[in-house]
């Protein structure tokens, strides 16, 4: 599975290492951020459900081996090599904070600890994954946040990079708090709870708007919701309480929002229809959002595309995944990596949260001298689950909770804040002993 879906350089690496007899070294990489967006004050962990599946499926198919073989890069391998690669399975240790929880900089979302290719092999795959999902997730809390309790469904995967990406941004806006998505292989795959009637194109197909309505009426019974924008929204809105329920409610796609929005449930309210409810979708993002909800606009619901599923304002994650201990035979070597705003801290580490602040330790100090929980769990042990995962809506849940549980001061969309994560004293003096052994 997916076995190429990497940096070639993996590879050449892998082959090296197994020329130079390393294989057998034990690696510990970390996968964490090194800052955060400028738009963003948390990040929300994603993806690790994807992570799980990966390391327990990848495997190196013939033509695959075949094909490396064959290239330039590879005529002085070793013929062991690709036998190591024909057998291939990952039977290390995966450890990671829970989907749905909140992260800041510098904190391991993910630790890997495998023999070194193993390790190694994995790095683009973890990382595409951890940090993609983790965007729409975040993406999808701030517009959650924005909405103030009104429903948020993900509609995206139109404008997602690619059907891949559309499914899995699906996933991760599920995660984040969206109650839903459009994407249909979502719900199959995942989970996820569908939404979606018809399009504009429903109602041109149709000789006139009541034809159309009437149809969509009689298949989908109270799931209805009438699309009003295509001619002339205020008449649709008197269609609509002409025809009467049931109906689930209409939907706005353009136009002034928040004033349609008062007219049509003034409308739909003198028409009979006072439970029909009004969504509303158009280029929305968590700004737009909050200007809504901030102008009392009577919208129960949003439909947000091309913002959500892309992480339009913060596409991309400075996501890292770095080496911090190597066990050779007996020995343990830490590392890191000490070049200015891209330095690492060495060894395996443990988060542990404060209402006030994070506290990042090495793993291997006594939880018990924090006075609180880790937040980094074991879940693969030597390639096996500790535990089954759990299900997507209980992610959810864990995102909506811990979201609610930051200090306020993080929660705004628009005012830069950090959250203090601080190092403990074991950490702090095993990064300055091993500077001082690379004197510097």
């Amino acid at each position: 599975m997916h076995a190429l879906q990497t940096d070639f350089y993996e590879l050449t690496m892998a082959a090296g290492y197994f020329a130079a007899q390393r294989q057998h070294d034990v690696a510990t990489f970390e996968l964490s951020v090194r800052r955060l967006p400028e738009q963003r004050n948390f990040l929300i962990a994603a993806g690790l459900a994807q992570a799980v599946e990966y390391l327990q499926n990848l495997r190196f198919q013939t033509d695959e081996i075949d094909y490396l073989r064959a290239l330039p890069q590879f005529r002085l391998a070793p013929a062991g090599f690709f036998d190591y690669l024909r057998d291939f399975r990952f039977t290390g240790d995966l450890f990671a904070i829970p989907e749905g929880t909140p992260f800041f900089p510098n904190e391991p979302v993910a630790t890997i600890r495998a023999p070194l290719i193993e390790a190694q092999l994995v790095e683009t795959y973890l990382l595409s994954t951890f940090a993609f999902q983790s965007s729409i997730a975040t993406k999808a809390a701030r517009c959650t946040l924005a909405a103030e309790g009104r429903a948020i469904v993900e509609f995206g995967s139109r404008r997602a990079h690619g059907p891949e990406a559309g499914v899995l941004a699906a996933r991760a806006a599920y995660i984040g708090g969206c109650i839903g998505t459009s994407n249909t292989e979502a719900g199959k795959l995942f989970g996820v709870p569908l939404f979606g009637t018809a399009a504009h194109s429903w109602t041109m197909a149709f000789g006139d708007e009541r034809e159309a309505f009437q149809c969509l009426q009689k298949l989908l019974g109270e799931n209805t919701v009438f699309l009003l924008d295509t001619y002339d929204t205020h008449n649709a809105a008197r269609l609509a309480t002409e025809l009467g329920g049931p109906i689930w409610g209409v939907r706005l796609d353009s136009g002034d929002l928040v004033q349609l929005s008062r007219e049509v449930r003034s409308i739909l309210d003198a028409g009979g229809l006072s439970s029909a409810k009004i969504f509303a979708s158009n280029d929305l993002d968590e700004y737009r959002l909050a200007e809504i909800v901030g102008a009392k606009a009577p919208i129960d619901a949003f439909g947000v595309g091309t913002a959500l599923a892309t992480s339009f304002d913060a596409p991309s994650l400075s996501a890292v995944y770095k080496l911090v201990e190597l066990k050779r035979e007996d020995r343990v070597l830490y590392t890191a990596k000490f070049s200015g705003e891209k330095s690492t801290l060495p060894g395996a580490k443990q988060i542990y949260r404060f209402e006030d602040r994070d506290l990042l330790a090495l793993q291997t100090e006594c939880s018990s001298d924090f006075g609180s929980s880790p937040l980094v769990r074991p879940v693969l042990i030597a390639g096996q689950l500790v535990e089954a995962l759990p299900p997507i809506e209980q992610s959810r849940a864990r995102a909506l909770e811990k979201v609610a549980q930051l200090p306020k001061n993080l929660l705004a969309l628009d005012r830069r804040a950090e959250h203090p994560v601080d190092i403990s004293a074991k950490l702090r003096d095993l990064t300055e002993n091993l500077r001082a052994q690379h004197q510097l």
